[in-house]
């Protein structure tokens, strides 16, 4: 399985789906440790990324869920959804899994050139690690996006090394991404609003990880849908 432009957007519209879902547990943990608008944030920006989709935005696009993916290729999708959550949602979740996901964008072939295996995406994944930890100067352990996004990309890495297939390597990073969350819940917060909190934060699950856990959870039930 590659990473086709209709997998990506059906990827997109999952990440969409879990925040709509799960926008108030996002917002609860926020309010204990942050300025609790983690999920309403998301959950705007998100549907920002589905007007762009759908074309309701008054931009160019699709008409609706149904209609033909753009030809743009993944990668451009990627980027535009990045480039919109940056515009669109506030805090400091914006320009984060903004800047992510236009790195992920970035690092897939453009159309014309062979379309991201499994090995492909996982070193797109990476950039958009690489862009989260740049920008936000967290390293694990920080009580951040970062300890959900690590765990899970190191299980997808270790998944395709032993000759997993992409829906495989996803259903292994989905599960380590929501370790990695969970894991997040006994740490002190050294990056951002939590950290003003010190021992305080202790105690608390990070949004964060707790959004990026979704994301990765939605890449699996993607890819293990186009298998069913």
């Amino acid at each position: 399985m590659d990473v086709d432009t209709r997998l990506a957007e059906d990827w997109v519209r999952a990440i969409a789906a879990a925040v709509e879902r799960e926008h108030e547990r996002l917002t609860e943990l926020d309010s204990a440790i942050g300025d609790g608008d983690h999920g309403s944030n998301l959950r705007r920006g998100f549907a920002a990324v589905l007007a762009t989709l759908d074309g309701s935005d008054g931009q160019d696009g699709a008409d609706g869920p149904d209609a033909p993916a753009p030809d743009g290729g993944p990668g451009a999708l990627l980027t535009r959804t990045g480039s919109t959550l940056i515009s669109k949602v506030g805090g400091a979740s914006g320009p984060l899994y903004g800047k992510a996901f236009r790195a992920i964008g970035a690092a897939l072939p453009p159309p014309g050139q062979p379309s991201a295996d499994a090995a492909g995406l996982g070193d797109a994944l990476a950039a958009g690690l690489r862009a989260v930890r740049d920008l936000g100067r967290a390293a694990p352990g920080d009580k951040t996006i970062v300890d959900a996004w690590t765990p899970a990309l190191d299980a997808y890495r270790e998944a395709v090394a032993a000759g997993a297939g992409l829906p495989e390597a996803a259903a292994a990073a989905a599960g380590g991404a929501e370790r990695g969350a969970l894991d997040t819940v006994p740490l002190q917060a050294r990056k951002g609003r939590a950290s003003y909190l010190g021992p305080r934060s202790i105690g608390h699950q990070d949004p964060g990880a707790a959004s990026t856990a979704l994301l990765f959870r939605a890449l699996a039930d993607t890819t293990a849908a186009r298998t069913a």
